[in-house]
């Protein structure tokens, strides 16, 4: 089985990336969902985020309420990585386990699209990178669209995360999403037929 990790600046795309690779046959995991379940009421991990970083984090349901910790994390990163060292290890091992079952079914390409793949750096347990990039103003403009932010805010959050730039010189493939939907489907085609080439070697 190929293992394609799927990653790229937060909105550049990679959602829309991750949805026509599945449409072309690739089982794909969303590393956010993963997050999502681990962070549900009553499970270790939002036991252990609320004993990190106080019971004001937790929804009146009991899950992690992931705005108000997104105010306390985002943008100091000692917070951050105070979080990064709870959550990444359970996603991994989450991802792992997820990729084991894709495997033992026999599936030829599983991809997991993840934020902080190269940060984590966990992008060395895939057999190809893919990153998804836009340029930095198309960013910021679909974020502040797609969070109700300000532009300001916006820049802030890309700010906090590792340039789309950087990311980029870790690849295999590149998708330019700052196109029509059409000339990324085009782009999502090329590296699919390339994936499945490599994976029938």
């Amino acid at each position: 089985m190929l293992r394609v990790g799927l990653t790229g600046g937060i909105a550049c795309g990679k959602t829309v990336v991750r949805k026509l690779l599945a449409d072309r046959g690739a089982l794909t995991i969303d590393a956010d969902d993963i997050v999502h379940r681990l962070m549900g009421a009553g499970t270790d991990l939002t036991r252990r985020i609320a004993e990190a970083f106080g019971p004001d984090v937790l929804s009146p349901q009991g899950m992690v309420d992931r705005s108000r910790l997104g105010r306390i994390v985002f943008f100091d990163p000692a917070e951050r990585a105070k979080l990064n060292s709870l959550v990444h290890p359970e996603v991994i091992r989450e991802e792992k386990r997820l990729l084991r079952e894709a495997e033992d079914r026999g599936v030829e390409v599983a991809v997991v699209d993840a934020a902080l793949m190269i940060e984590a750096g966990t992008y060395r347990d895939y057999d190809r990178l893919l990153v998804v990039h836009c340029p930095r103003d198309l960013q910021l403009e679909r974020l502040a669209a797609r969070d109700g932010l300000t532009r300001a805010e916006a820049s802030r959050r890309v700010d906090a995360q590792m340039p789309v730039e950087e990311k980029i010189a870790y690849a295999d493939f590149l998708i330019d999403t700052s196109g029509s939907l059409g000339d990324t489907e085009r782009q999502v085609q090329e590296v699919w037929e390339r994936l499945l080439e490599a994976a029938s070697q």
